[in-house]
């Protein structure tokens, strides 16, 4: 069986399996669950001492669904390799410190239908929007099954058609995994998120990646959620000012849950 091998590990969470396990258990326990029926996750990407905690407040919200959510579908931007469309990996596994999760091949072979999807392993051998979820997925999920998904230059049309093909039933889980605002002093970058949020929110479909570095999957996941009559429910937001970073230049972070 072929595997993608973390690539982060050790760097935006810690690679031995005992800390890891630790850590994201310690950031759940600190998270506040709420009365949600989550489909989406909308969930933070940087190194856990800076984002840890917004993303758990996301994951805190699928504790009681635990044993129903049988497949993820985890989109996420490209940030090493620039490409059009989505991209899938060309293997049966990802591999995280605390075990590997299997890849929902079948559905991964019907996405070959799609022109704007394909097979690019350079997309996802060093790309973290999607592995830094998976420790996360592990902890707050037993049994599941992923679909990778990352998304380089594709339109909000592109991206919704491919999440409306794997939307599924109360299975399956939708993660788009994206930061908000980047390198921004702290006051700036408050203003900027909180508009940002208000534009999630509404479900805009036109957010720019100054808004959100996934701006790509999100927008086509919001384009889905306003046709499908959903409703955005905001979780968490803070930024690295709040977390473990100076105030000069901050990263944002936002959790919301689409219902």
């Amino acid at each position: 069986m072929t595997t993608r091998q973390p690539a982060v590990s050790g760097a935006f969470y810690p690679d031995q399996p005992e800390l890891l396990h630790t850590v994201v258990s310690n950031l759940m326990s600190e998270a506040n669950e709420r009365e949600l029926s989550p489909k989406v996750l909308i969930v933070p990407h940087a190194g856990y001492i800076y984002s840890g905690a917004i993303a758990a407040s996301g994951y805190k919200q699928l504790e009681p669904f635990r044993r129903n959510i049988k497949r993820v579908v985890l989109l996420g931007p490209s940030h090493q390799v620039a490409f059009e469309g989505i991209a899938l990996p060309d293997c049966e596994a990802f591999s995280t410190p605390l075990g590997e999760i299997p890849l929902d091949i079948m559905a991964i072979k019907s996405l070959e239908r799609f022109s704007q999807v394909q097979i690019m392993d350079a997309a996802h051998a060093r790309e973290h929007s999607l592995e830094v979820q998976c420790p996360f997925l592990q902890n707050t999920l037993d049994n599941f099954k992923l679909i990778p998904l990352v998304v380089g230059d594709a339109s909000p049309y592109a991206v919704a058609e491919v999440i409306d093909y794997l939307w599924g039933g109360d299975e399956t889980l939708i993660v788009i995994s994206s930061d908000l605002s980047h390198y921004l002093p702290y006051e700036e970058a408050n203003h900027r998120d909180s508009l940002t949020t208000k534009a999630i929110e509404q479900m805009s479909c036109a957010l720019t990646g100054g808004q959100a570095c996934g701006c790509s999957p999100l927008n086509g996941m919001l384009k889905v959620a306003q046709r499908r009559g959903m409703e955005v429910v905001t979780l968490d937001v803070r930024n690295s000012g709040d977390t473990a970073g100076d105030k000069k230049r901050v990263v944002g972070y936002g959790a919301y849950v689409i219902q």
